[in-house]
């Protein structure tokens, strides 16, 4: 979902939209057409030295679009090489949605992410949730066995600011307007809207994944 238009028909149609010519006819992805090779490159953590390429989701519980996408995507990293590093990095375009990123950092310092991850996204879009407050995520997560007391300490702590900053400022190299979006290897995104549906953008990141490791 853009920052700038968060009309769901706007979404859907551009999400709808087929795989370009250009790429058909050259038998790939097309740079700018399918995928943006950024000028400067954005900060990688790779979290061992085994680790060679770095993949980055960018999403927010607040997407439907994610929320769509997250089938697609979990099916697609539990295949990925043994090379790549995969991680997610949460988006707010607005304070509305702080509330979640910070639940997403809150949750993976306790080890509660993997149990809360779908819950969330259910929530919003199943729900009809708002989750939109402080406050409303933390009976959320109190509500689905989190203990509340350490969930609040860690939704606080400066430690999740930091990494909120550090998210914003990765969000800023990669360019970040919508989600979902796939940062690889800090060099190339793509995203559903870029290579015409969710599929095609999993798609493009194996491209752009084998051409971090040529180095191209």
């Amino acid at each position: 979902m853009n920052r700038r238009d968060f009309s769901l028909q706007l979404a859907g149609t551009t999400l709808g939209l087929a795989w370009t010519g250009g790429a058909s006819a050259q038998g790939g992805p097309v740079e700018g057409q399918q995928y943006v090779k950024l000028s400067t490159p954005a900060t990688l953590t790779l979290p061992s030295p085994d680790k060679k390429v770095e993949v980055v989701e960018f999403f927010g519980y607040w997407c439907p679009h994610c929320h769509a996408f997250e089938s697609t995507l979990e099916a697609w990293v539990k295949k990925l090489p043994a090379d790549v590093s995969f991680r997610r990095v949460p988006v707010a375009f607005g304070p509305p949605q702080l509330p979640l990123q910070k639940a997403f950092y809150a949750l993976e310092d306790l080890g509660q992410l993997p149990a809360m991850h779908r819950k969330l996204f259910a929530a919003i879009h199943q729900q009809g949730k708002r989750l939109s407050s402080d406050a409303e995520v933390i009976e959320f997560v109190g509500a689905n066995g989190v203990d509340v007391a350490k969930f609040r300490e860690a939704f606080g702590s400066f430690g999740i600011n930091t990494r909120i900053n550090r998210a914003r400022q990765l969000s800023a190299e990669y360019k970040i307007d919508g989600v979902p979006a796939l940062g690889v290897q800090g060099r190339f995104y793509t995203s559903g809207s870029l290579a015409g549906s969710n599929d095609r953008m999993v798609s493009v990141a194996d491209f752009l994944i084998q051409r971090a490791r040529q180095g191209v």
